[in-house]
């Protein structure tokens, strides 16, 4: 049985990238206060970083590693703009504004509270509560909170900022990917701004992040800067050459991509050996599929795989710049995913609208003008080896890779505590200095790093988690979930996730103590956030189509 563990030392550290260079304890605190540096993809899987098992090559994200620790059980929301609200305020989606995605909005939710669709009058960010104990905040990226004036990331606490509003957009011009959206907004600090001609989403967002850090070296002030990538969402889109080198990787299918993933995620310490996995009827197998389908396949794989190497190679340019700026070893780095794979095929769901807007031929994908997405084979490969995908509360839409680099290196170490989006606030309050607030749901991730603690979230601390209908309760090695249409069938499972993390044995009939203690434990948690369930027959799918024209531009 693969039980609890604290904080290990993997064998991982021996097949990573060197350790970046530091030169003092973490436990002893520089008597300077620490740079922040939070670095946010965008729906990417748990296997996915080379770190985690991938064969695509992430040299730079695996060198945090290498000299940080790893997470191997570190939970967000299951969709963008609930994650960002947490991740941003240490508090509930539910209170802050984002009760709900408001792309998916069910009909009964819009205007209650709670689910105003942006960050809303009541949230603190992380930034404001920095920016008043003297850092500079500063971000570039995908802000997907709002983009009424008072939602801005500058009246949210940061000095500057470039920033998408949409929940994503095309990577090579200003360009809508979903119906709902007319245009796309990209705001510096509180103007919209035009993109630049050679703009593409990776390179621009971590030039523009650099450019901010290098203005306000001269304050001395420490800086926290965000860097939440549009990469690796939809559409997927690369640099040419990058697609190409891919290509060859992805020829024998996404069942051996899978199966070498899960081989690699054993040999790390990661994964259990011996895992039960649950057949997907809806996933072709990969011999069955035609010739031409399959070419296609390889070539949506290959454009996601250059679209995070690309990610990757922009993080090492910002550690470069960290590093010959003398800034690196007083940086505490972390990244992260916003939440599972995406499985969605909107080319398939809104066919008129991408055969319109959208070159989809297959040699074309991945460049200017097309749109690519990879479908649920991939996904299912991304999210090795855990049940389903982006939008479900099983772990394949909420685990996620987690990584903390602290202002000193370390030997690589790898932590299965259990952690949840609500605590990267408090983490970075914590690496501040500054005290724990109350109205915080989450607790910092600091002992767990420095190995003062193996977990922070004792064995009968109760998480409760909501979006969109399906629902995810942990406590201690347990977990409650309920799933909606098209990845579940609204009826609770109770899972040991130490025994079983890809959920394939249900225990709700044999345990029926805990399962009504943790549903009564959900019916508190909704009572104390004010959840608003959505009607019976709500799909998400189906919800953003109906949602079309009503939750657009104007909306905001």
């Amino acid at each position: 049985m693969f039980t609890r563990r604290s904080v290990v030392t993997g064998m991982a550290g021996a097949v990573m990238a060197a350790p970046l260079a530091g030169n003092s304890s973490w436990a002893a605190r520089p008597q300077r206060r620490p740079n922040l540096l939070l670095i946010l993809a965008d729906d990417m899987g748990f296997a996915d970083l080379g770190c985690y098992g991938s064969e695509i090559p992430t040299p730079h994200i695996d060198s945090l590693a290498a000299a940080g620790l790893r997470f191997t059980n570190f939970h967000t929301a299951a969709t963008c703009s609930p994650t960002r609200a947490m991740l941003l305020t240490g508090q509930d989606n539910h209170r802050v504004g984002l009760g709900n995605m408001l792309e998916i909005m069910a009909d009964n939710q819009f205007g209650r509270p709670g689910y105003e669709g942006y960050l809303n009058d009541r949230a603190t960010t992380v930034a404001t509560r920095l920016t008043a104990a003297g850092y500079t905040c500063l971000m570039a990226g995908k802000w997907h909170l709002g983009q009424r004036p008072a939602s801005l990331p500058v009246a949210r606490g940061f000095k500057r900022s470039v920033a998408l509003m949409e929940s994503g957009a095309d990577n090579f011009q200003a360009k809508p990917y979903l119906p709902q959206n007319r245009e796309v907004h990209w705001y510096e600090d509180s103007k919209r701004i035009d993109l630049p001609p050679d703009f593409y989403s990776s390179d621009y967002y971590t030039s523009r992040l650099i450019e901010f850090i290098d203005a306000e070296r001269a304050s001395g002030k420490p800086f926290f800067a965000y860097l939440p990538f549009q990469a690796v969402h939809y559409p997927h889109q690369a640099p040419t050459a990058l697609i190409e080198k891919y290509l060859p990787a992805y020829e024998a299918g996404y069942e051996a991509v899978r199966q070498m993933r899960y081989d690699k995620l054993v040999m790390l310490g990661l994964m259990p050996a011996g895992l039960n996995f649950l057949a997907d009827p809806s996933i072709a197998a990969w011999a069955d599929l035609p010739a031409d389908e399959r070419r296609r396949r390889v070539r949506q794989m290959a454009v996601y795989a250059a679209m995070l190497d690309s990610m990757d190679s922009n993080i090492g340019r910002l550690l470069d710049y960290l590093r010959t700026t003398s800034q690196l070893d007083n940086t505490l780095i972390l990244f992260m995913s916003d939440n599972g794979a995406d499985a969605a095929e909107l080319d398939r769901v809104f066919k008129d609208y991408y055969a319109k807007n959208f070159d989809l031929s297959t040699d074309r994908l991945g460049e200017p003008g097309s749109y690519s997405n990879y479908g649920s084979g991939w996904a299912r490969a991304s999210s090795t080896p855990l049940r389903a995908f982006k939008s479900s509360a099983y772990e394949g839409g909420m685990r996620v890779p987690l990584i903390i680099r602290p202002t000193a290196a370390m030997a690589a170490r790898t932590t299965d505590a259990f952690g949840y989006v609500t605590d990267i606030t408090p983490t970075l309050l914590d690496a501040a200095g500054l005290p724990a607030v109350g109205d915080l749901d989450g607790q910092s991730l600091l002992p767990l790093v420095d190995g003062r603690l193996g977990r922070i979230h004792g064995p009968d601390e109760v998480i409760a988690y909501e979006l969109a209908g399906s629902v995810a309760v942990f406590q201690g090695d347990y977990k409650l979930t309920r799933n909606v249409p098209p990845l579940g069938d609204r009826q609770w499972q109770l899972f040991n996730l130490a025994d079983d993390p890809t959920e394939t044995t249900d225990l709700a009939a044999g345990m029926p103590d805990l399962l009504q203690r943790l549903q009564q434990a959900y019916a508190d948690y909704a009572a104390r956030v004010g959840l608003v369930e959505v009607p019976a027959d709500y799909n998400p799918l189906v919800q953003v189509g109906r949602n079309i024209g009503r939750v657009g531009h104007d909306h905001h």
